[in-house]
């Protein structure tokens, strides 16, 4: 079958050959759809050895290429590939190391076609940059995360956590379910009863903080870079000291009672390294 962009032709192969099978001749079928007899033999025989489905357009692609790469090549560039799981460039390079010349798109291109590159996901959704501003009071920048604890195999309890960079205020609490709408919720909540207004909210990609997050908080927001989770370094870092401090002392029955015990510790007795040991609230004012 001809290479074609036409998306209804592998239907139309299928239906010439079904009215063939049901006793019209090639080239009434041929006269009738408006494509050469031998062509609609062709589709027939083709129907015979994959049942009457729909016959897929054959590739454009040539069979063969004077200036393809010899097999020992695409070899090495695999081997290279699999061996540390190493991006095209490195690939590229170390292949120039071994005396081997070959162009980076050529190994690009071999990567690719062996199945062996790591694509984009469809599923994923763009997002627009939004410049990360700098944090001159409190409110200018606040960091979202999500904190998953196991209950058993198969359940999970997960603690919802805010954090404001310039006076490291936090918030959290916890819930056994994790979806946009209770994200929504601790962060309205969050903001009932924070000193100050919050005017830009920075996630990662979790789908608690989804396209119907961002549509319905009111709040201006921004992602994390993908894989980066050092964008979120201040609240990666509450992380850690919520869970030494708080979270491993105790059984997940009990843990809302307790965070808001820490809190009010946190946010106005505990003095903090990265505000010059000064307590959160003491900064708050400053806004």
């Amino acid at each position: 079958m001809p290479y074609t962009t036409n998306k209804n032709m592998p239907r139309i192969r299928r239906d010439a050959a079904q009215l063939v099978s049901k006793g019209w001749s090639a080239r009434k079928v041929g006269r009738y759809l408006g494509f050469h007899h031998t062509a609609v033999m062709k589709w027939v025989e083709k129907a015979k050895r994959i049942g009457y489905h729909p016959i897929p357009t054959r590739s454009s692609r040539p069979e063969s290429h004077p200036k393809q790469l010899d097999k020992e090549t695409v070899r090495k560039i695999v081997e290279k590939r699999l061996q540390r799981n190493r991006y095209a460039e490195a690939v590229h390079k170390e292949l120039e190391n071994d005396g081997m010349v070959v162009s980076l798109s050529s190994v690009k291109r071999t990567i690719d076609r062996q199945g062996l590159m790591k694509k984009r996901s469809k599923w994923k959704r763009y997002h627009p940059h939004v410049d990360r501003p700098v944090p001159f009071k409190s409110g200018d920048l606040v960091q979202l995360d999500t904190i998953h604890r196991m209950i058993s195999e198969k359940k999970r309890l997960y603690v919802f956590v805010l954090l404001d960079v310039y006076s490291r205020w936090v918030y959290a609490w916890a819930s056994d379910r994790m979806n946009g709408a209770i994200s929504l919720r601790f962060v309205n909540e969050a903001q009932r009863v924070a000193p100050f207004q919050f005017d830009m909210l920075q996630s990662d990609h979790g789908p608690e903080f989804g396209r119907w997050f961002i549509s319905q908080v009111q709040k201006k927001h921004r992602y994390t870079r993908i894989g980066k989770p050092n964008d979120n370094a201040h609240i990666e870092r509450f992380n850690r000291t919520l869970q030494e401090e708080c979270l491993d002392k105790l059984p997940n029955e009990v843990i809302n009672g307790a965070l808001k015990k820490y809190l009010r510790y946190y946010n106005y007795e505990r003095v903090h390294g990265g505000i010059n040991y000064q307590i959160p609230i003491q900064v708050v004012p400053s806004y």
